[in-house]
């Protein structure tokens, strides 16, 4: 029997929707692709049987946290752990975050897998911080994370962001922290639309002499670099700064947009990934990368297609709540049993956006229980006042 749900539409209304479910069965096991590295960026799980405040004392599930990574790397994916798709900086506790990369890394070991994961400033006080505390912070991140055995993402720092007085003290504060770094990092370039409170980072609110303040850390320190992730969802940008990259120095896009054309490349370069829509679209995501690998963009193109209307409502303003849409897709694909948050952002989204992102999921073939995702939705429109049941 097909399955059938009323979903939420526009201006209060409801529609109702015919699930056509994937077209064909998703990819459960995959090799890593040759031509790109890509990491998916991946959420946490909170356990809503503890009796502990998700906003407060938030307590996670570790079981079904590492369970989802497994999902990932069966794909053939590496993970990028303890970023802002886990909640960093947006509900989860620094200690917590300490227990995730330990975790992580420790799994990743065990099966040969890739992690890397993002060493924040996060124990720090905005505007009460000096760019002194900065280093100190980064510093200690960084070697927790080499002795848990993860790669180093060195995270945008809101605290660095209120205290710099400029470019010069960025250039200071990386160029000591890579200095002592034991192996190369992957830097990361956040923009205000990810996060408002990292408005004017790398010391200038004009994107053009902050990327020549990036272009000089890089140029200064290239052994350390192993690359660099820029979310600033500005596809050309991120094109140009590519193209001056130097040799050995790999883009990360993290362009939850335009994340096909940047990852396909041109005839002068290509970025790899670190993306947070990848987490919804893993195996999607992973398929396509293996029909790079075999030259065939006309199946590459097709597969990533439908899954960018999907990405672009997950984004969407404001882009720092695409959590929600993130943990929302992982519960009606059955990586979790409930849709609560970190936080309890999962009120962050309005149910019209959530029948959205169903809509467009089932469009793009993620759906893979049409019958699962119809059972979950259900409590979600109930919630809302919406009787879902056709």
């Amino acid at each position: 029997m097909t399955a059938r749900i009323r979903l939420a539409g526009p201006g209060g209304s409801t529609q109702d929707h015919v699930l056509t479910g994937p077209a064909e069965p998703l990819p459960t096991r995959l090799e890593p692709a040759t031509s790109r590295v890509a990491y998916s960026a991946a959420h946490v799980v909170l356990d809503p049987l503890a009796d502990a405040s998700p906003v407060t004392a938030p307590a996670i599930d570790w079981e079904a946290t590492l369970r989802f990574r497994h999902h990932v790397w069966d794909l053939g994916l590496g993970v990028a752990d303890a970023m802002d798709t886990a909640q960093r900086g947006m509900g989860l506790p620094l200690e917590s975050a300490h227990e995730l990369i330990r975790r992580s890394a420790a799994e990743a070991t065990a099966r040969g897998a890739r992690v890397a994961c993002g060493a924040g400033t996060d124990r720090l006080v905005p505007g009460v911080a000096t760019v002194e505390d900065v280093v100190e912070a980064y510093l200690e991140e960084t070697a927790f994370i080499e002795d848990s055995g993860a790669e180093v993402i060195l995270m945008a720092s809101r605290a660095l962001a209120a205290a710099a007085r400029g470019p010069e003290d960025y250039l200071a504060v990386y160029g000591r922290v890579l200095e002592q770094a034991s192996g190369p990092v992957i830097l990361h370039w956040h923009g205000a639309v990810f996060d408002p409170q990292l408005q004017g980072y790398w010391g200038s609110d004009d994107l053009d002499r902050a990327t020549e303040t990036v272009v000089e850390l890089i140029a200064a320190n290239r052994e350390k670099v192993a690359g660099i992730k820029i979310s600033l969802l500005d596809e050309q940008r991120e094109i140009d700064l590519r193209r001056r990259l130097p040799a050995g120095v790999r883009m990360f896009t993290g362009d939850d947009f335009n994340y096909p054309n940047l990852i396909k490349g041109d005839e002068h370069s290509a970025s790899d990934a670190l993306l947070g829509i990848f987490d919804p679209i893993a195996p999607v995501a992973a398929a396509a990368l293996q029909a790079l690998d075999g030259g065939d963009v006309d199946r590459y193109d097709e597969l990533f297609a439908p899954t960018v209307p999907l990405a672009r409502k997950v984004f969407e303003a404001p882009t720092f709540h695409y959590k929600t849409g993130v943990v929302f897709l992982a519960y009606l694909r059955g990586f979790q049993d409930h849709f609560r948050m970190v936080g309890g952002l999962e009120g962050a989204r309005s149910v019209a956006h959530l029948s959205e992102l169903f809509r467009l999921a089932d469009r793009a073939g993620l759906l893979a229980d049409p019958d699962l995702a119809v059972q979950r939705m259900l409590p979600v429109l109930a919630l809302n006042g919406i009787d879902g049941r056709i």
